[in-house]
């Protein structure tokens, strides 16, 4: 897997090519608000390296994944969900055209609030 596609969208969010709203990052994550929101919290968390979807990840992400699974419960409390098990979130990867995947470079969709939220 490369580090950056260059015709990739979020690779150029990350480049700083295209503006986001960052909700965190560092020097392997980057998380921005989603601009397309279904809930009154959504945001993204992409790998800095670029790779298409999970069905690219292998043993090696197993550290990298389960960093971006353990930072989603605080970042979703810091943007406003409300705390389990009253409140909480739901966490999302699509993968391929079947499966819903619209930017090719994996990404996790971290959305909560309260409902009725626009989908989902």
């Amino acid at each position: 897997m490369s580090t950056s596609d260059p015709h990739c969208l979020f690779c150029k969010i990350i480049e700083g090519k295209i503006p986001s709203d960052k909700v965190y990052e560092d020097e392997e994550v980057l998380v921005f608000k989603d601009i397309h929101p279904w809930a009154p919290v959504h945001f993204l968390m992409v790998p800095k390296q670029h790779m298409a979807s999970m069905a690219q990840v292998g043993p090696e992400h197993a550290a990298l994944l389960g960093k971006m699974l353990l930072l989603a419960p605080r970042l979703a409390r810091e943007q406003g969900c409300n705390p389990y098990p009253e409140g909480g979130f739901r966490i999302l990867i699509n993968t391929g055209a079947e499966g819903g995947q619209e930017v090719q470079h994996l990404h996790i969709h971290v959305m909560g609030g309260p409902r009725p939220w626009l989908r989902g």
